[in-house]
């Protein structure tokens, strides 16, 4: 009995095990693919819970799904009622999984099979490059996951007669709100869910339990997937936790419509409708009344979104920092979603005030802040930025990785120029630099109202020629021709070269801003540059702060 017993651990174990690794392993093979699904058809909830179904069953994993829409969120990209509509759709497509264990694992057999595929599998993985070893961690997983299940079946043929229905709660209104208690804590126990419906599919096998008890435990497992996120939620940033809630309520409501669903389902069983194939049954069930939920909750999604909305209110702010949330840690693309949202705010916030100081030719004390503000954020986002692991073989997250520390770096060495009162005063009250002073103003404006675009790039790269061509003269001049003949002092000949530096410098800050800026955004699914070395990346980061 301990030897079952033991091969019953075991083979949880390797169930769990195989899950996680070929989540890890689809999720990072597909995750760019998911990402420009999620991006490119979420523009309503319907459509969103479509693309969250097809993105969970594709990574088999809601959570991994979850963090995705949360980054978009975050980052601006997507407004919560459609966040809402993934939600729905990723609990549907993590129903994928009670398919996947009944017609692969219980009628193919597949846990001999898998055993040389693991071989295979794991040859793969060890000796393979980049997406291909990938491709062999996720084989591997599949193949733990089949033995798992196979060994958790020959395990409870041992126990067959020994433990039936009568073991476990019955299935009346009491009985039922234990089992649903127990497939909850089972979830939290394992924070799997797949791994609670399998374990219940092998107990319906055998005879163990009858189907209204495993309906009632998966009843459980789909509310206990969630507890997990939403503590995990507390103390994250308003997005985090809007999500968290609102996947909390939809879940409880589409446990408490699964209960009611039950006794119909155990009708048509009873009448053989289904063969009487009470596996077949509870995967129908499963999938069933989470595809319940959804019709019922899309058209209420507006006025759901308002109730979490009213429970959790949107706060405004005070620093644009607050969305950098450890939580986005674990997927790297929705992190630098989140990152790069917070520089744009920072860029934003930056132009808007060094434009009104060259308007008026004055450093306003409103420049002062917002530099000061500024610092502080730059330093929280490196500290982020820091953290955010890409994969060598992650040619776009590379990419988009290096362009946020270039943006980081520029606007680190924009905003100490931003301190620099004086030479700000002297560059907008010289006349031969009027004109160069308000095209860089009016580019600032552009930027803080509508964005940076290519347009607005090519604009400053001419102003950034045109005043390096000034430069050049000046300093020209100046060798050939005393100050005196051209009507200044030596003083005001230093004062006019450096104001015009400093011009200079500030308008390719900005270029280099707004074009490493449109590096980082650019939208999922898209070819990406050749992405530098990202040790030099980070040594100009970190080399940045000082003059130049």
């Amino acid at each position: 009995m301990s030897g079952d017993l033991l091969l019953l651990l075991g083979g949880i174990g390797l169930f769990l095990f195989g899950m996680q690794t070929m989540t890890t392993a689809l999720r990072e093979l597909a995750s760019d693919r998911a990402r420009g699904l999620l991006a490119g058809f979420t523009r309503t909830p319907l459509s969103g819970a479509l693309t969250g179904a097809a993105t969970t069953a594709a990574i088999q994993s809601s959570s991994a799904t979850m963090v995705m829409t949360v980054g978009f969120v975050g980052a601006g990209l997507m407004a919560f009622p459609q966040a809402l509509g993934v939600l729905y759709g990723a609990s549907v497509g993590t129903t994928f999984t009670g398919w996947l264990v009944l017609f692969v694992g219980f009628r193919l057999k597949l846990g001999v099979i898998a055993l040389p595929l693991l071989f295979l599998a794991s040859l793969i993985a060890l000796l393979g490059p980049g997406q291909l070893a990938r491709a062999g961690r996720g084989l591997a997983g599949f193949a733990l996951v089949f033995i798992g299940l196979d060994m958790m079946q020959a395990a409870m043929a041992a126990w067959e007669g020994q433990i039936t229905p009568a073991s476990f709660p019955d299935a009346g209104p009491w009985g039922r709100a234990q089992l649903v208690a127990i497939g909850i804590a089972v979830t939290m126990l394992t924070q799997s869910s797949s791994a609670g419906v399998a374990a219940v599919l092998v107990l319906l096998s055998g005879g163990a339990i009858g189907f209204e008890q495993a309906a009632s435990l998966v009843v459980g497992m789909h509310v206990g997937t969630t507890f997990t996120a939403f503590l995990a939620a507390v103390g994250g940033n308003r997005a985090v936790q809007q999500t968290a809630l609102a996947n909390l309520l939809y879940h409880i409501a589409g446990g408490l419509l699964a209960l009611v669903l039950i006794d119909p389902f155990a009708a048509v069983l009873a009448r053989e409708t289904l063969g009487n194939d009470a596996q077949l049954a509870l995967v129908l069930f499963h999938t069933g009344f989470n595809l319940a939920g959804v019709a019922v909750m899309l058209p209420l999604t507006p006025a759901f979104a308002a109730l979490i909305i009213r429970l959790l209110p949107e706060r405004e702010e005070a620093r644009p920092s607050a969305l950098l949330d450890r939580r986005l840690l674990s997927d790297s693309a929705a992190a630098l979603d989140v990152s790069g949202r917070v520089l744009q705010e920072v860029a934003n916030a930056l132009f808007a005030a060094l434009a009104a100081a060259l308007r008026d030719s004055v450093p306003h004390e409103a420049l002062a802040n917002a530099a000061a503000r500024a610092a502080e954020e730059l330093e929280e986002v490196q500290g982020f930025v820091a953290r955010i692991g890409v994969s060598e073989d992650d040619e776009r997250g590379l990419s988009r990785l290096n362009a946020q520390l270039q943006q980081l770096d520029h606007l680190r060495r924009l905003q100490y120029r931003a301190t620099q009162a004086a030479r700000l005063r002297r560059a907008a009250r010289t006349d031969r630099l009027r004109h160069g002073v308000r095209l860089l103003a009016g580019c600032l404006e552009r930027h803080a109202i509508e964005g940076g675009d290519g347009a607005l790039e090519a604009r400053l790269a001419r102003l950034e020629t045109r005043l390096a061509r000034i430069e050049a003269r000046v300093r020209h001049s100046v060798l050939r021709h005393p100050p005196h003949v051209l009507g200044l002092t030596v003083a005001e000949v230093m004062q006019v070269a450096d104001a015009l530096r400093w011009l200079r410098r500030a308008a390719t800050h900005v270029q280099r801003i707004v074009h490493y800026e449109r590096m980082a955004w650019t939208p999922p699914g898209s070819p990406a540059e050749p992405p530098p070395d990202q040790a030099t990346a980070r040594a100009a980061v970190a080399q940045g702060d000082g003059p130049e």
